[in-house]
């Protein structure tokens, strides 16, 4: 089957009739002005002749004379040939020729319309006489007393007339052709460049893309953000408003700036540098950005592709906290080995009271812990939370204590308030605090849970060495870390997760001298119970 023709080959197609037909219409229209006005002029001129000739002293005293003719013929010979007329012709008021361009022709009857001459008055006409068609002007001569002595007749030929306009009708279709040959390749080279744009593709064909174009663009559950080159939306698809939270609002056309995204995403995506698989915190969301500048030269505009990973990070989270209680009991297991084995050996060596006095205290000491999270703290995933955390910072060398004023019942925490949040928060700050008192000599860190005044405060304090306060809000951005390389999410993870639920999070200086962070989340209506 032939393929249709392409949109830039139709367009073209239809740009050379258009082009045709406009000047062919102009030709024709200036040809026709042309030879209207070649007419009018020649009416003119033979007007100005017939009048002259009409005047002379001369002609007036030769058409009262015997002989008329004798006289005039040479006269109307001599302003023929000055003027470029093709007759003059002076003849009596009944019309009888005097002079006329063929000798043969003289004492003839002239041929045309003379009435109005005799009636004293100059026309014009186009008439066909001896000559041919031509257009000729007739007047009277009038003697004494204004008597209507002779008449005088001045004509050119339309054969002449079409002569004079054979050569600006050369000049009007040289125009022509060269107007038809500037717009065909006007139209040529504009096509050529329109038929690189849609890449040789018909108009049936660029429907048919932008229809899976469209629905490709809805149906893909990634983000997908296109800007131009001064850094405005030029598209934008369902899952990028979902993910930059865009959704409802008119965004295409405007700059990337005033969208109200965080800062560094924002400069990311207006760097023009290709990025790859980098984190970006929004208010809610955790987005992995990939970017690719569409460049033909010049920075043209940039492809972002935006990829959700909060519910990954979520698990990625409950795993490291996993892992930390995998971690924990792996320590206590080879404690509790070594602490067997401890026993055992003063059994062995007959020392049964110290077998029996070592492992009451220890026994006394894991117990007493446990009772002691598990009494102030009644929910069942924040208490093993603890624990796990108490055994890992034990493994570390550092102490866990839960103040005095910490109370949490069961059954406090609203549906709202998901625990997997409250992991992340409470798990990241005491992470953060096992970190910062590595290096000290005696590490502590404080745990406060406990429900006042309508919300939850969690608040972790440590006696590392502290935060700066021009470093406060710093701490909470995306990277931000002390740690190694490509760590520093879990502060902004804080952060993102207190505002989801409407809470603060606020650092400050502990008692002991090290940083203190403190959240307040509100607690609502708890799970369980009518509004």
């Amino acid at each position: 089957m032939r393929r249709p023709r392409s949109l830039a080959g139709r367009l073209f197609a239809v740009q050379i009739v258009l082009v045709t037909a406009v000047v062919t219409t102009c030709a024709a229209f200036a040809y026709l002005s042309d030879r209207s006005e070649a007419e009018e002029s020649a009416r003119r001129t033979v007007t100005a002749i017939a009048t002259a000739v009409a005047a002379s002293p001369a002609v007036r005293q030769a058409a009262v004379s015997a002989d008329p003719a004798r006289s005039l013929k040479p006269y109307a010979e001599q302003v023929r040939r000055d003027t470029g007329v093709d007759f003059v012709t002076i003849m009596s008021p009944a019309g009888i020729r005097w002079t006329h361009p063929d000798p043969a022709r003289i004492g003839e009857r002239f041929l045309g319309h003379t009435g109005p001459a005799l009636a004293g008055r100059t026309f014009a006409e186009t008439y066909t006489g001896t000559l041919g068609p031509s257009v000729r002007a007739v007047t009277p001569v009038r003697g004494t007393g204004g008597r209507v002595v002779g008449l005088v007749s001045a004509g050119i030929t339309v054969k002449t007339i079409s002569r004079r306009l054979s050569g600006q009708v050369a000049a009007l279709l040289a125009v022509a052709v060269g107007a038809l040959a500037l717009g065909g390749a006007g139209s040529y080279l504009l096509n050529t460049r329109l038929r690189r744009h849609t890449h040789g593709m018909n108009a049936e064909e660029l429907a048919r893309m932008h229809d899976y174009h469209q629905a490709t663009l809805h149906a893909v559950r990634e983000g997908l953000l296109m800007l131009d080159g001064q850094g405005r939306v030029a598209l934008v698809n369902d899952g990028g408003r979902e993910l930059l939270g865009l959704r409802g609002r008119a965004v295409i056309g405007r700059p990337v700036r005033r969208l109200g995204l965080p800062p560094g995403l924002t400069e990311a995506l207006l760097s023009g540098a290709p990025r790859v698989d980098e984190v970006y915190l929004t208010d809610d969301r955790i987005v992995v950005l990939n970017t690719s500048p569409v460049s033909g030269g010049e920075h043209r505009g940039t492809v972002a592709t935006l990829r959700d990973h909060t519910e990954l990070q979520a698990l990625t989270g409950e795993l490291d906290s996993v892992r930390g209680f995998a971690e924990a009991l792996r320590s206590q297991a080879h404690e509790a080995a070594n602490r067997l084995h401890t026993v055992v050996s003063l059994i062995e060596l007959g020392r049964a009271e110290e077998a029996v006095g070592f492992a009451t205290a220890e026994l006394q000491l894991a117990q007493a812990l446990t009772d002691r999270v598990v009494d102030a703290v009644a929910e069942p995933v924040l208490a093993a939370l603890l624990l796990g955390k108490a055994a890992q910072a034990g493994e570390r060398g550092a102490e866990l204590l839960l103040t005095e004023d910490s109370q949490l019942d069961d059954g406090l925490l609203p549906a709202q308030l998901p625990t997997r949040d409250l992991v992340t928060v409470l798990g990241n700050l005491i992470d953060n605090a096992m970190d910062a008192v590595a290096a000290t000599d005696r590490p502590r860190i404080t745990v406060t849970v406990r429900a006042e005044d309508g919300e939850l405060l969690l608040r972790v304090g440590d006696c590392g060495p502290g935060v700066p306060p021009e470093r406060a809000e710093e701490l909470f951005g995306r990277g931000v870390s002390g740690k190694a390389p490509g760590r520093g999410l879990g502060l902004a993870l804080v952060r993102q997760a207190v505002r989801r639920h409407g809470g603060t999070v606020e650092v400050g200086q502990a008692p002991s001298g090290g940083a203190e962070f403190t959240v307040r989340l509100p607690l609502g209506t708890p799970a369980g119970s009518r509004p």
